[in-house]
């Protein structure tokens, strides 16, 4: 049905039974044939049988320092910093002892997400973290809960580590609670083609285990910044409302460990900004069948987002002191500002909408930004 709809390419391995519906009738070699020419002048046309500099890429720069280097940089970049009370960068003179605590602390597959290659090292949060640390701070750690499931143990009770995450807490002057989703948890909906034939999220909840740890290191009096690992928006109410920062750190690849506890020290300034919505837990979101652009992302969201597309904070404060438009060249000059007291980078943001139109979007859209020293 599909290739005779004229649907020439398909990623998963429905195709590999053209040959089978051919010998039944279903289907014809004219249309095979022009398929496959459709799809290999395209191939043709982008170049793809042409030599090219890939080509001729040595197997030596695979984990080169320049590459490696490059990796931490986006790593850096593109964590966010959604919140911070002002316990945000830690000072290493101040902190004796930090409580690393949750699944993903501690967890390979939390780095890298899916679609992805295979390093010769992995740096989680929590080594990243110690290594910062040195012998100068004193660093415990607890799995608090599994990732999804109620116990750790298949011979414990429920919520067996939350007892031990709170012990943790209690003798921590700070604690960096790392938690999210992995491979296992979130893929592409109905694809049987990805490892784990993980689909999409049922809601932007995170998995109860997670979510009876949060509330019961909400209560310990310790300091708490949040570490959220993930590939797509959560539910962060309870952070929101009782932790003092949160991270989006997203899956920040094999060496993310390391950019963390880099930002988390204040080595470098966050800076990243949120490339989706993260809606609101109330916002009333169209049924997964729904095509229509009613109340998806930023462009239609009728109602107020937890955190918005674009946001992002920094260790300082820029300002944008002015901004000029040239009309012709559609280009805007501005003057960028840091008025706090150290150095950041910022990301600063266009965003246009045209006004004379009933086929425009609700929001204004995304239509430049340029990161700033």
């Amino acid at each position: 049905m599909a290739i005779n709809a004229g649907c020439d390419l398909n990623c998963g391995n429905t195709y590999l039974h053209i040959l089978n519906a051919y010998e039944h009738g279903l289907v014809s070699e004219e249309t095979i044939t022009e398929s496959c020419t459709r799809l290999f002048t395209t191939r043709y046309l982008l170049g793809l049988f042409d030599d090219n500099e890939f080509d001729s890429i040595p197997y030596e720069k695979v984990e080169c320092k320049k590459h490696l280097e490059l990796s931490e940089r986006a790593a850096r970049e593109s964590m966010v910093l959604l919140k911070n009370n002002g316990i945000l960068p830690l000072d290493k003179e101040a902190v004796k002892t930090i409580g690393v605590i949750g699944p993903n602390a501690n967890s390979r597959a939390s780095l890298i997400g899916n679609y992805h290659g295979t390093s010769s090292e992995y740096i989680t949060i929590l080594e990243g973290i110690k290594t910062f640390a040195k012998d100068e701070i004193r660093v415990l750690y607890s799995d608090g809960c599994h990732i999804s499931s109620p116990k750790t143990e298949a011979l414990a009770f429920d919520h067996d580590r939350i007892s031990e995450a709170v012990i943790v807490a209690g003798h921590s002057d700070v604690v960096v609670l790392c938690l999210g989703l992995n491979e296992l948890l979130e893929g592409e909906e109905g694809d049987q083609g990805n490892q784990y034939a993980s689909g999409d999220k049922e809601s932007l909840l995170l998995p109860e285990s997670q979510r009876k740890l949060m509330e019961a290191l909400s209560h310990t009096g310790t300091p708490v910044v949040l570490c959220m690992m993930a590939g797509s928006d959560i539910d962060l109410s309870i952070a929101k409302e009782n932790y003092d920062a949160i991270i989006q750190a997203w899956y920040p690849g094999a060496r993310g460990g390391k950019a963390f506890a880099e930002l988390l020290f204040g080595l470098y300034s966050p800076s990243g900004k949120l490339c989706v919505t993260f809606y609101d837990p109330e916002c009333d979101l169209p049924e997964f069948t729904d095509y229509s652009m009613k109340n998806r992302t930023y462009r239609y969201l009728e109602s107020k987002p937890q955190y918005p597309f674009g946001y992002g904070l920094t260790y300082g404060r820029a300002k944008v002191c002015d901004a000029n438009l040239a009309m012709e060249e559609m280009e805007i000059e501005a003057v960028v500002e840091n008025i706090g007291d150290r150095a950041v980078e910022e990301v600063i943001q266009v965003y246009v909408k045209v006004m004379d139109s009933e086929y425009a979007p609700l929001h204004p859209r995304l239509c430049g930004f340029k990161r700033v020293h």
